[in-house]
């Protein structure tokens, strides 16, 4: 940080903020009430009004989390239940004027469970130089929500006279958070009528959900998904089973519904640590901490909605990587089975748990996957039934009703694939946000591959913010491939790979001939 800013007057106080190189912050911005306490398991409500001018130069606190090596959280970060900040990044010299620029708002992903909006990771200074030069300079906002139990346990059936617990606490902030940049961005030069949603794994289930959310009407534009769970979405009798697993992992004396408000924070980090890593392996296919359809803020299975053409009608920008599940297998606990037993398990609890679903025989995927080397193989079909197939069927339904384009990350740098984890899960943010291994002592590019990266960057980051502008994801740039929205008919999509991107057209049709076009998912 270099200097301070002017402050801008928002809807709930004055905020003075700072400057770097690259960006004008505000960080650490309030924008809903403190949900702790009585308010803990409620929706987000409005943040207090404030006359004096609030200190917007350092990130908020962090939802409370177990540590996780993979996610760093950045020096400074520390965490409190009093979480619901956001952060705003602008070009130099913006706010305050009439520049109506675009807006892109970012949700984090780390399974339901882990992050922030306040990462290194991003940092939004390279992504708004980007859309300086352009020529299409953009406003980016970073989040925080709750997470784990204080987000998505729902103890709904635990409600009884003065006591009433809420479902999907962390879409409610997400969905806050967009109120506030709907009331307030204008005054940071932005355009509320012009803002895009994107997000990556849990943060892209986030975005797949809010797509179908009736409450999330006119709060986005477009949309970008990045990796999505979409079909993680649970009905309310596996909510209540998983937040009574969680029950069981508290302190007998905090169980009462009256005193779980008081239960402290780190007892419902530990507790949802050991839900998440136990879920999985008695559940096998799905994960401790997910949306439920609630009847409220999720009224129907928000795959059912895509696919009956009920979801809000914004162009999206949608896709996967070509290895998803690869670090999977070196996690204690896979997000995913990546074993054939694990995977067979899977199967097994869908068709019981959903007999009326056509589940894909085996000769079927045995056939679409013979090409895949049977170590592998198992990985292959988690990937697809995970992340690759919910994408298409959300393309295949969502191009109905407005502009999908549908991508697949190929790029790795030399070390991964050494390495054997490819175009693994997550591997392709740091090139949207522009932070690929910053640090010379980043072992990302230790056998090369650089130079190479670098032109993803460039790439991606001007796809994202012309789809954000204008709804374009085309580069605009002489010998760059020219990427067409999705047709059903030829299933057309992007390989984003190193050196170049390819367009292309039935890349997913063996898959889609093995899966079918019934969605496949758990209640």
């Amino acid at each position: 940080m270099t200097d301070t800013v002017h402050v801008v007057d928002t809807v709930y106080g004055p905020l003075r903020g700072t400057s770097t190189p690259s960006a004008d912050l505000w960080l650490g911005v309030a924008y809903a009430a403190r949900p702790t306490g009585p308010r803990r398991w409620l929706h987000a409500q409005p943040p207090r009004e404030r006359s004096e001018v609030i200190d917007a130069r350092n990130f908020g606190p962090v939802c409370p989390q177990p540590v996780m090596q993979v996610i760093d959280l950045g020096p400074e970060a520390f965490a409190n239940e009093d979480c619901l900040y956001l952060n705003v990044g602008t070009p130099r010299g913006v706010a305050g004027t009439d520049a109506r620029l675009p807006v892109m708002v970012w949700v984090h992903g780390g399974a339901y469970l882990c992050g922030s909006g306040s990462q290194p990771l991003y940092d939004p200074g390279s992504l708004v130089q980007s859309s300086v030069t352009r020529g299409t300079p953009t406003i980016i906002v970073t989040l925080n929500y709750r997470m784990g139990a204080f987000g998505f346990a729902d103890l709904r059936h635990l409600s009884s006279g003065d006591e009433t617990f809420q479902a999907n606490c962390g879409l409610s902030d997400v969905l806050a958070a967009l109120g506030w940049v709907r009331d307030n961005i204008e005054r940071f030069g932005g355009d509320p009528g012009n803002v895009t949603l994107f997000g990556e794994s849990a943060g892209a289930g986030v975005v797949t959900t809010l797509l179908a959310s009736p409450a999330a009407k006119g709060l986005f534009h477009r949309a970008i998904a990045q990796s999505s769970p979409a079909t993680t979405v649970y009905d309310a009798e596996r909510a209540e089973r998983y937040a009574n697993m969680l029950l069981a992992e508290l302190p007998p004396e905090y169980v009462r519904p009256s005193e779980l408000r008081r239960t402290p924070a780190l007892d419902l980090v530990n507790a949802s640590s050991a839900i998440f890593n136990l879920v999985p392996n008695r559940f096998p296919g799905t994960i401790a901490f997910a949306p439920v359809v609630d009847g409220d803020l999720v009224p129907l299975d928000p795959m059912e909605a895509i696919v009956s053409g009920e979801a809000h009608r914004v162009p999206l920008l949608i896709g996967t990587n070509r290895h998803e599940t690869s670090l999977f297998r070196w996690m204690s606990t896979p997000l995913l089975p990546v074993k054939n037993d694990g995977v067979d398990a899977m199967f097994t609890l869908i068709g019981t748990e959903r007999p009326t679903l056509r589940v894909p025989e085996p000769d079927r995927l045995d056939s679409s996957y013979r090409h895949v080397p049977s170590g592998v193989r198992s990985m292959a079909i988690s990937r697809d039934i995970g992340f690759r197939m919910p994408a298409v069927w959300i393309a295949e339904s969502h191009a109905q009703v407005a502009p999908v384009y549908l991508y697949r990350f190929d790029w790795a740098t030399p070390l991964l694939r050494v390495l054997g984890y490819g175009a693994a899960h997550a591997t392709e943010v740091p090139y949207v946000w522009g932070n690929p291994a910053s640090s010379r002592r980043d072992p990302m590019y230790a056998l090369g591959g650089r130079g190479t990266g670098e032109k993803v960057r460039h790439r991606m980051q001007y796809r994202w913010l012309g789809f954000a502008a204008d709804g374009d994801p085309n580069t605009g740039e002489d010998g760059d491939a020219l990427w067409e929205a999705y047709v059903p008919q030829r299933h057309s999509s992007l390989l984003i790979g190193g050196t170049e991107d390819t367009p292309v057209t039935g890349l997913d049709d063996s898959t889609l001939r093995a899966w079918g076009d019934e969605v496949l998912s758990f209640r």
